[in-house]
């Protein structure tokens, strides 16, 4: 697993790389739903609200979530937010 971010003049993007199954396409919308696992228990643990809460979260503070994935190569997740102005 790799976790980074860059900077751009407004916002800051945060990345999870992992080197995982990958996710299908028509299925990369679908992993931001409540409760909404693609694989049963017995095969991937967790309860299928991670990605849904952190998905929540990002939209309250106007950023975007989203993800970039190969079937067998892994998936590159992404976080856009707005720079504060602190």
């Amino acid at each position: 697993m790799r976790v980074y971010s860059e900077a751009e003049e407004e916002y800051i993007y945060l990345w999870v790389e992992d080197n995982g199954i990958g996710i299908a396409e028509k299925l990369q919308e679908r992993i931001f739903g409540l409760f909404d696992r693609l694989h049963g228990q017995e095969v991937y643990l967790g309860t299928g609200i991670g990605l849904a809460i952190a998905k929540k979260g990002v939209d309250r503070m106007g950023g975007a979530i989203g993800l970039e994935s190969t079937l067998g190569t892994g998936t590159r997740f992404w976080v856009k937010l707005r720079k504060c102005e602190c």
